[in-house]
């Protein structure tokens, strides 16, 4: 055989490898080859093509390699046990940026399935290697590397922490200053997963300086990269006092709040989700989101938006009303409740309703005023059929249920409450008489409506154990009255008058 046919077979054989690889990766693109390809033994070709000679074809292979793993964990698995993640992480330090990238996505696509596959990526001595990618020249291997690493470090803090130790935050910081967007997004979206676990982790991202540079970035014009943000904001304060003033600091208010207005419905929702962890902590960070106009901001943003959108802005005015009367009233004064009731009344989802039970039970519970300010928007019989309903979730019941029972112990709007004489249920009915009976005794006007609106009539209705804090409040509410009119409205009266009447003798003229 001359040298030339010899260079001809090889020829052919480098081009039948370059078509294989080829021809794979683009199959394992389509969900309906999968299981095809997997019993086909395609894992261990491709393993084999992970050494060729060929730089394109060990790409390839990589290529295709992410590809499988990343369509479900039992395909990740195989990835692991076929040994491949050794050869791809020595490969990583060696080979080219074309590569690199490659083989840092077949490392994302196995460590996102679960902690247990992170896991076998940080046992190969992945993290070393990835975190030296994070200094690459190119800007597409740094975000590849980047991918991997928050893949791992989003599962729980103890790889979250391997990731940490491994140096990849400061690295991570100097990505967000990068001037390609793709990896700001995704170094600013690793940060976020690697604070969110403790409060420790999220120090270390405060310490590498991480905040000032995030909050910079809050007025981005790209939506993706501000969401990003805002989460990594949210995971760094949701955990102490300490980290949220670090980025209160860091001078987000009043800026952050032109992103309630963004027509990014995940821009909304970071950014009400970022004011609540603030807010939450203590009076004081919520006297610092009120006089920022953070309050009347959220509350338009939640008129704005619909669904799961609105679900932090109403918690953040439910922390804000329950730290003190005084930021109780802002909200109400803000026009906060009518918007809560109506997310209590449209909200499809329990749990959203849930919430604005809890936020509307949180404003009413201070004083008579503000339990006044909920009830005047119709709010309880809402809550009231809310917690009644079979068809509400366990907890819908219970934060309705506790909110009524918040609001009506305060409650002297007795226009409200009467309702509530004939819909409640015993466990209910017992605070609403108990409010009738503190309100009555001083009050003449109310005295008299109450006879005349059905009220007293309904209350000698009530049977209560002898005895019991209801009988208590029933007699209470007798003693505001004559005798005789208590006698008038009491079951039975009128076959008592009828029974006079059948043994009364007329007088004889």
């Amino acid at each position: 055989m001359s040298q030339r046919q010899v260079l001809q077979v090889f020829e052919q054989y480098q081009k039948a490898r370059t078509q294989f690889v080829q021809m794979v990766a683009e199959l394992a693109t389509r969900p309906q080859n999968i299981e095809t390809l997997q019993n086909a033994g395609v894992m261990s070709l491709l393993r084999t093509l992970l050494l060729d000679v060929v730089p394109t074809i060990q790409q390839t292979a990589a290529l295709a390699l992410g590809r499988l793993a990343n369509y479900n964990d039992d395909l990740a698995e195989a990835v692991v046990k076929c040994d491949i993640l050794p050869q791809l992480v020595y490969s990583l330090a060696e080979q080219n940026r074309f590569y690199k990238k490659a083989a840092a996505f077949v490392l994302r696509a196995v460590g996102k399935h679960s902690p247990q596959l992170a896991q076998a990526i940080v046992d190969c001595g992945a993290l070393d290697t990835l975190v030296i990618c994070l200094e690459d020249f190119d800007p597409g291997v740094k975000e590849a590397a980047a991918w991997a690493l928050r893949y791992i470090a989003r599962h729980n803090a103890e790889l979250s922490q391997a990731v940490v130790d491994a140096g990849a935050v400061p690295l991570l910081v100097l990505c967000i200053q990068e001037p390609e967007i793709a990896l700001k997004r995704i170094a600013a979206s690793a940060l976020s997963d690697i604070a969110k676990h403790s409060p420790e982790l999220a120090q270390t991202v405060v310490d590498a300086g991480a905040v000032a540079h995030l909050a910079q970035m809050i007025l981005n014009p790209d939506a993706k990269l501000k969401h990003q943000i805002l989460s990594a904001l949210s995971q760094v304060s949701k955990h102490s006092v300490d980290l949220a003033e670090m980025v209160v600091e860091a001078e987000i208010f009043p800026v952050v709040l032109t992103c309630l207005k963004d027509k990014d419905e995940y821009v909304k929702k970071n950014a009400s989700t970022l004011i609540r962890e603030i807010a939450k902590h203590t009076p004081e960070l919520s006297q610092l989101v009120v006089n920022a106009g953070g309050v009347a901001a959220v509350i338009d943003c939640i008129g704005s938006c619909k669904g799961n959108t609105r679900l932090p802005g109403i918690m953040m005015l439910g922390y804000v009303a329950a730290h003190s009367e005084n930021l109780a009233m802002a909200v109400i004064i803000s026009k906060g409740v009518p918007q809560l009731s109506v997310c209590l009344s449209e909200e499809p989802e329990d749990h959203i309703k849930a919430a604005a039970a809890w936020a509307l039970g949180q404003i009413g519970r201070h004083t008579p005023e503000h339990a006044r300010a909920v009830a005047v928007t119709n709010a309880l019989p809402v809550l009231l059929s809310l917690y009644m309903s079979t068809e509400s979730s366990e907890d819908l019941q219970v934060k309705s249920k506790k909110a009524i029972k918040n609001i009506l112990q305060k409650c002297t709007y007795l226009p409200a409450l009467e309702p509530f004489l004939y819909d409640a249920p015993p466990n209910i009915l017992k605070h609403v008489v108990g409010q009738f009976s503190k309100v009555l005794p001083h009050d003449s006007k109310a005295r008299r409506l109450f006879v005349t609106s059905g009220g007293l009539k309904k209350v000698q209705e009530i049977k209560a154990e002898p005895g019991s804090l209801l009988q208590e409040y029933i007699n209470s509410i007798n003693n505001c009255y004559p005798e005789e009119i208590v006698r008038y409205y009491s079951p039975g009266y009128s076959d008592t008058l009828l029974q006079r009447v059948d043994s009364y003798q007329p007088l004889n003229n």
